[in-house]
């Protein structure tokens, strides 16, 4: 065994910086034996690291915005800022008929209890779903960490409301009751956070805030709960250079505890988005509709207008578990990953209107889950019949069709496959026996479904016919 070599330090912008300063952003020397460095602090290297596998094989993640924006739950997740700095009326008018005149919004930390937050519950929940990841909000544009940040003092779970360490917990009943991947969100920046308003009004020309905030909670996150897939977001209109991103990011994929699998977004510092990172998000609720040439996902919301919970929602808010499979379809079949957002109330509970979505999406995904899983985008996404999308498992020779709607006629015309007699078999998920088809010309098939009653169906929301053999 040669002894190993010492680190070559990377190189930081030219932003003035004093030597303590320079240090603090460097990355912590790693424990284990040192590996030379596969990837440099450069976007042209950064970008050139190849996914890893299980993101794009597993196509269905759950999102958690949670935190003390939780504890008001009315109107956004961006309580705060729409009411004490946009001042918009709504928000102005629910704090003078609730609270009294000298409340400030950290006054709404105590009240964050998480009273009834049983993780054990939770895992179970999203196991149920068939996600295969989570990710939760570790801190978001309030500055509120979930753990017990060293570097958010009085503002965190575990020194205000619920004296817990919310990540720990939920962290480790992922871990050990499912075969889900942690994951944590993190913004970079915070609202009202004095050094990053005064490196804001200096157009960021030092970084007061990411060397005694970001960058120590970023390495504190990764080291101590060593999440698979870190999505940031939040630039607060800085540049990558200002968050030192590149820097951090070669740690994170040369030296950190999950160099080898961790996943990471596109939301680095004003200007990155859906151009740099392992894959893109582009804006939140993405949906293109047609294949991209990257890996992508598609952040999207059960309640269409907020991401944290909301007391003043209707029913009417919430995407129905069919709009929510055809969401996943669609996604699936132009190459994304759907990450589903749901938000827990200040206690700790999940809504049941989002535990039934989750259960119900795992009911589908047990029936159909082999058209979604570890599957590729085949050479059509859609069909010319509405509502049908199409997946593959090229080794196996499988082409899946995925319609949203059950033929009256009980006859699925299929426009782009092509069958071969005596080589194309078709099967209808959930079902098992082969169906009977027909080749038109000059191309199509005409699929013959079964005659089944609403109780013999597979599954109620959408379903998948199995093709083998056809190009």
């Amino acid at each position: 065994m040669r002894p190993s070599a010492p680190p070559t330090l990377p190189a930081l912008p030219a932003l003035g910086l004093a030597l303590p300063l320079l240090l603090l952003l460097l990355p912590p020397a790693p424990r284990a034996a040192y590996r030379a460095p596969r990837f440099d602090p450069t976007w042209k290297s950064l970008d050139a690291r190849p996914l890893p596998a299980w993101f794009d094989q597993a196509k269905f993640g759950i999102f958690v915005h949670w935190g003390v924006f939780s504890v008001p739950s009315f109107g956004s997740e961006w309580f705060w800022w729409y009411w004490q700095e946009k001042k918009i009326p709504m928000y102005v008018k629910f704090m003078e008929d609730n609270y009294r005149p000298d409340f400030k919004y950290e006054d709404f930390g105590p009240l964050f209890t998480a009273r009834f937050f049983n993780a054990s519950y939770w895992a179970d929940v999203f196991q149920a779903s068939g996600a295969k990841y989570t990710v939760l909000t570790s801190k978001h544009h309030e500055g509120f960490t979930l753990w017990g940040s060293k570097h958010s003092w009085n503002w965190n779970a575990v020194d205000v409301g619920p004296k817990r360490d919310l990540v720990k917990e939920l962290e480790a009943a992922i871990r050990n009751r499912t075969d889900l991947r942690f994951g944590l969100y993190y913004s970079l920046f915070e609202w009202f956070h004095p050094l990053f308003l005064e490196d804001k009004s200096r157009s960021f020309h030092q970084q007061q805030f990411p060397v005694s905030k970001t960058l120590p909670e970023l390495y504190e996150l990764v080291n101590k709960y060593q999440p698979e897939v870190l999505w940031s977001d939040g630039d607060g209109d800085a540049p990558d250079d200002y968050w030192n991103s590149t820097v951090f990011l070669a740690w994170l994929y040369n030296q950190s505890p999950v160099r080898d699998t961790v996943v990471t977004n596109d939301r680095w510092g004003l200007g990155t988005i859906c151009k740099h990172g392992g894959y893109y998000t582009c804006s939140d609720r993405y949906h293109p509709g047609h294949l991209l040439p990257h890996k992508w996902e598609n952040c999207m919301t059960i309640d269409k207008f907020s991401w944290g919970y909301r007391r003043d929602a209707r029913l009417s808010d919430y995407l129905t578990i069919e709009e929510l499979v055809k969401e996943l379809v669609e996604t699936v079949s132009c190459g994304g990953n759907l990450l589903m957002n749901i938000g827990p109330t200040y206690d700790g509970t999940i809504p049941v209107i989002f535990e039934e979505r989750l259960r119900q999406m795992g009911t589908w995904l047990k029936v159909n889950g082999e058209a979604i899983y570890e599957t590729y985008p085949w050479r059509s996404q859609s069909d010319v019949t509405p509502d049908v999308w199409y997946t593959s498992k090229p080794k196996q020779k499988l082409v899946y069709a995925i319609y949203l709607k059950w033929p009256t006629s009980r006859h699925l015309f299929l426009g782009q496959p092509i069958a071969t007699p005596g080589a194309t078999e078709i099967k209808l998920l959930g079902h098992g026996q082969p169906l009977n088809w027909t080749s038109l010309k000059p191309n199509g098939i005409l699929v013959e479904l079964p005659r089944l009653t609403f109780d013999q169906m597979p599954c109620k929301w959408g379903w998948a016919l199995a093709l083998t053999n056809v190009i």
